[in-house]
């Protein structure tokens, strides 16, 4: 079976948006996700970096096609107030999440709650009740919020995808190809197709 990494903070819209094609593109290349969570922070971005462009030309640019993409995505997008949070805790919980493969449920319940509603989940009362509809037991996802061994694991993550190069979420890798952002998911599920052995027609192969 074809698999792709995916680098991910929760705290991007981007990557938001990249979720859900990621998971129809694994769907249509009967591929599998390997959830990777990491903080932006922890590769040396600050919040400012992670907000809009500075120039107002950019921002605006910037800010219309997040719209755009959403709107192609079919996805509800509300940034919340003084976006972005450090989602520290809930990062913590999609390492949990991760290991009991329930990735995917968790973060579309934190996506839900942070851009669907523009309530970023920042306290343990709120994750716990995000877990518990993701199908996770609240027992021993509220142990892995406070257990050094997931923040270290947090952490690991994001040392790992400096080392192989990566510097933004979301990050995708199929074998040791990679591939950042939401716009280069066709580069993706071209990947997974090669990797699967599956027959796709593609642009420019439909005459």
């Amino acid at each position: 079976m074809a698999e792709v990494e995916f680098f991910f903070d929760l705290s991007c819209p981007w990557t938001y948006l990249a979720a859900g094609r990621l998971h129809e593109a694994a769907v249509r290349t009967g591929a599998r996700i390997r959830w990777r969570p990491f903080r932006l922070s922890d590769l040396g971005r600050s919040a400012a970096e992670q907000r809009w462009p500075a120039e107002p030309p950019r921002r605006a640019h910037a800010q219309r096609m997040l719209a755009a993409w959403a709107d192609f995505c079919a996805r509800p997008l509300q940034l919340p107030e003084g976006w972005p949070a450090e989602l520290t805790l809930a990062a913590r919980g999609a390492v949990y999440a991760a290991a009991t493969e329930r990735a995917r449920a968790y973060a579309e319940a934190v996506w839900a709650a942070e851009f669907g509603r523009g309530e970023p989940p920042l306290t343990e009362a709120a994750l716990l009740e995000l877990a518990a509809a993701a199908g996770l037991e609240g027992a021993a996802f509220h142990s892995a919020l406070a257990d050094p061994g997931t923040a270290e694991a947090l952490a690991a993550n994001a040392r790992e995808l400096a080392a192989r190069g990566g510097f933004a979420s979301a990050t995708m890798f199929v074998g040791e190809r990679m591939f950042h952002g939401n716009e280069s998911m066709p580069l993706v599920e071209y990947a997974l197709g090669q990797a699967s052995g599956r027959r796709f027609v593609m642009p420019g192969q439909h005459g």
